[in-house]
């Protein structure tokens, strides 16, 4: 079922400064600059695009789309209009309502701060709340960690290890960590990621 249908439409969302809305080809030199902070396609387990990769990378995500497995998003400032990451809806699956959230990153400057929190809380929120969704899941490399612990303290669960999964950019083999989250869950979730932008906002 193509991400057109019924299930999923293309949106935007903002909250507290951030926008996320469908990644178009308008978006290449803002995807390149995001990329460049901190030089991020030099990490062996993320999917952040090379400089020079960015069209083909925004070509890929635009074919899932039609496909309707993959609804990519870029995130931006809402008051500079500056790119700061890219997350998408992906492994769409309509006839169980379900849906997984993955290929996040954002440019160095702006990781540790509110963003990523306010991502997930409009990604999540639109997922449960909006689509109904009944399961929203997540996948990471075994080796990244950071990435393990971010989807831990959203409140999602670990389900297991799939063992041998996708190749990595360097051309070794990963194992993939699935991680999901019910929507009798998403209450309590919801509750938590309230809490810790509220801390973190500005005095």
């Amino acid at each position: 079922m193509p991400v057109a249908d019924d299930f999923i439409r293309p949106v935007v969302m903002r909250d507290r400064g951030v926008r996320i809305e469908p990644m178009a080809l308008s978006h290449e030199a803002g995807l390149r600059a995001a990329a460049a902070d901190g030089e991020l396609w030099k990490l062996r387990i993320t999917s952040v695009p090379e400089p020079e990769q960015t069209r083909a990378y925004i070509d890929a995500a635009l074919q899932m789309r039609a496909d309707g497995n993959r609804l990519a998003f870029v995130v931006v400032d809402d008051a500079t209009d500056a790119v700061l990451g890219s997350t998408s809806y992906h492994d769409i699956v309509p006839a169980i309502r379900r849906v997984e959230i993955g290929w996040t990153w954002y440019r160095r400057s702006v990781q540790r701060s509110h963003v990523n929190t306010t991502c997930k809380l409009l990604m999540m929120g639109h997922a449960f709340d909006t689509l109904h969704c009944a399961v929203v899941g997540w996948r990471t490399d075994n080796f990244n960690f950071a990435s393990q612990k971010a989807i831990e303290r959203l409140g999602a669960r670990k389900d297991g290890v799939i063992r041998h999964h996708a190749v990595r950019r360097d051309g070794t083999v990963r194992d993939t960590v699935m991680y999901s989250m019910l929507a009798g869950e998403w209450p309590e979730a919801k509750a938590q990621l309230l809490y810790l932008l509220k801390r973190h906002a500005p005095a």
